[in-house]
């Protein structure tokens, strides 16, 4: 058994994710400053360029214009190689921003779904209980993809629009700075109008993500469910079911998207009206010989690309309002605080010793589990926890995994409070066998590995074989390198207890918990799992929680546990020879089940 002789090095420590979604897209800005800022650069070169064409045109047709009646003389060729060289100009910096801005987007978006998977892998088990799997892996999803659209839309559909109007407002003071002023109130009253209007509609964006991650979540479970869909004859029910869910995504779907539709009318009536007064306008002022030929081509190029482009803008920002209301959803459900705190605190040695110090707990919303519980259990010894359903022992083994907190008291492993260390480091040294060993769509080898990511094939092979599996691996079409399917379901269930045998074996923790590891299988395949379990248990500090009493017999001791009490402790012959409760559960055992009931005429 591996001995830590000293702490391992602690974990750098890691900012929290902001839980605002304007802060939380910062955040990732921030993290790739010199990408962001160069992509921002490319796209105001290329929209300044943009805005610099039309001015090149206006230039050219002047030119035209005063050479009309003498065109072999006409100065055209500069004006006709600046627009030229603008127009080259600005598809070159269009084209480095794409390059940019796709690595930069994407590399970003990997790196909100890692974070978001991380802090999500943080929250205490009783979170897990409470959500959807299907709807929080659907919601990282989600955020990701909404957190691209942001990105991509700022970086294509809202800074240049921003551009074009700075820079025909720029232009505009060389034809007249009375339009320029025109164009800057009306371009001001139109963006506020749509803003405020994508604002008040963030509700109804946010009530359709929310149902869309509920329904994705319904998916899921029904998938992860069909054997019992098909065993009770439930296709149908099942079916008006999620239709029936999907019925009220679709509801708030139509809401959110005819907003947007009213947002998209209101902007184009807006615009449509600047356009058409702006270029009466500007003809106006030709036929008053107050403007050239020029000046109407710009003004008119100038209000066509500001039309296009703010609807561009405006459409933008009612999506992004859209998409920040999805990500506020999100962020309000995963990026809660943890509910256990984490320390960079190393657990120091690795003996084994476990101690309950007058422990408390309860569940929310219900009774005390543990009130003033007090146990010790030696380095090296091996604990039987029996007790009917409810008394407490599935909440023991998980405590001293800590994937809950007490409420008072303390639990030490070697003299030190588990809430005191980090939670990585106090697992490495527990190795746990569930009554359902849980196995990822892999292969054979690395499900095994998994106890122990650096281990070498061959440590692979030995763990293998010392729990018993190496046979039935090697009869296998592809042997280690076998992929098991979906939680393993290619595999009978007494093949997946020896991997998750074998796994415990390559983990070669101090403390062992073994959650009712043989209660689902077959006779024949609890024998051979059982031999598995009496060498995996040598040298080890084990708790066991077991309802087939006879597998705790070789054990140093038994604690009988009712109501959340230790009510019997001490050696299994013991406990047998005094007639209490546990010598009645193995008599109800050995001898209960042989015996029929009385049947009722």
């Amino acid at each position: 058994m591996n001995q830590a002789a000293a702490a391992p090095p602690a974990k750098a420590a890691e900012l929290p994710l902001p839980s605002r979604p304007v802060a939380f897209l910062w955040h990732y800005i921030c993290a790739r400053p010199w990408h962001f800022g160069g992509l921002l650069a490319l796209i105001i070169g290329a929209a300044s360029c943009a805005v610099a064409v039309q001015y090149g045109m206006k230039l050219l047709v002047d030119a035209m214009a005063q050479g009309s009646s003498d065109r072999a003389s006409a100065n055209v060729w500069w004006p006709l190689g600046l627009f030229i060289g603008l127009i080259v100009t600005e598809n070159l910096f269009w084209r480095l921003g794409g390059w940019l801005g796709c690595r930069t987007v994407v590399a970003s978006v990997v790196d909100i779904r890692v974070d978001l998977f991380k802090h999500l892998t943080g929250h205490p088990m009783r979170y897990f209980t409470e959500h959807f799997a299907g709807s929080l892996g659907n919601r990282i999803s989600a955020l990701g993809a909404a957190a691209g659209s942001i990105y991509g839309g700022l970086a294509w559909k809202i800074v240049p629009p921003i551009v074009d109007f700075l820079g025909a407002v720029v232009v505009l003071f060389t034809v007249g700075w009375r339009m320029a002023l025109a164009l800057i109130v009306f371009v001001a009253i139109v963006a506020a109008l749509i803003t405020g209007f994508g604002i008040r509609g963030r509700a109804k964006h946010q009530r359709f993500a929310a149902q869309s991650a509920r329904v994705g979540g319904e998916l899921v479970d029904a998938v992860s469910n069909v054997w019992t869909i098909k065993a009770f004859s439930a296709r149908d029910r099942e079916a008006e079911r999620l239709a029936h869910e999907i019925g009220y995504e679709a509801r708030a779907q139509r809401r959110s998207w005819m907003y947007l539709e009213k947002a998209r009318v209101m902007h184009d009536i807006c615009l449509s009206v600047m356009a058409g007064g702006m270029l009466v306008w500007a003809i106006s002022l030709w036929v008053d010989g107050s403007v050239t030929a020029g000046d109407v081509v710009l003004v008119s190029a100038l209000t066509f690309r500001i039309l296009h482009g703010s609807r561009d803008l405006a459409l933008a920002l009612v999506d992004t309002t859209q998409q920040l209301g999805a990500i506020d959803d999100t962020l309000r459900i995963i990026v809660q605080p943890h509910g256990l705190e984490d320390p960079d605190n190393q657990l120091l040695l690795a003996e084994g010793d476990i101690t309950f110090d007058g422990v408390c707990f309860s569940y929310p919303d219900r009774g005390a589990v543990f009130d003033h519980l007090d146990l010790h259990i030696p380095a090296g010894q091996k604990v039987g926890v029996v007790g009917s359903s409810g008394a407490g022992k599935s909440t023991l083994i998980n405590l001293i995994q800590r994937l809950d907190d007490v409420r008072d008291g303390r639990i030490l492993i070697d003299g030190q409070d588990i809430r005191s260390v980090s939670q990585d480091s106090l697992r490495e040294k527990i190795a746990v066998v569930p009554q359902e060993t849980a196995l990822f769509n892999r292969s054979i080898r690395e499900n095994i590995r998994y106890g122990r990511p650096e281990a070498s094939d061959e440590e692979v092979i030995q763990a293998a074989r010392s729990a018993f599996c190496d046979a039935f691996i090697r009869e296998l079409p592809q042997g280690y390198d076998t992929l098991v399917g979906e939680r393993g379901v290619m595999l009978s269930g007494g093949q997946r207890q020896r991997l998750g045998i074998a796994r415990a074996f390559l983990k070669d923790a101090p403390i062992l918990i073994l959650d009712e590891a043989t209660s689902a299988l077959d006779t024949h395949s609890e024998a051979e799992i059982q031999a598995a379990l009496n060498n995996l248990v040598h040298n080890r500090t084990v708790v066991a929680v077991a309802h087939r009493l006879s597998t705790l017999a070789s054990f140093d001791r038994i604690i009988v546990l009712r109501n959340g009490r230790i009510v019997e402790d001490g050696a299994p012959q013991e406990l047998r020879r005094q007639g209490g409760e546990f010598d009645s559960l193995w008599r109800m055992q050995a001898e209960g089940f042989t015996q029929q009931p009385d049947v009722v005429p």
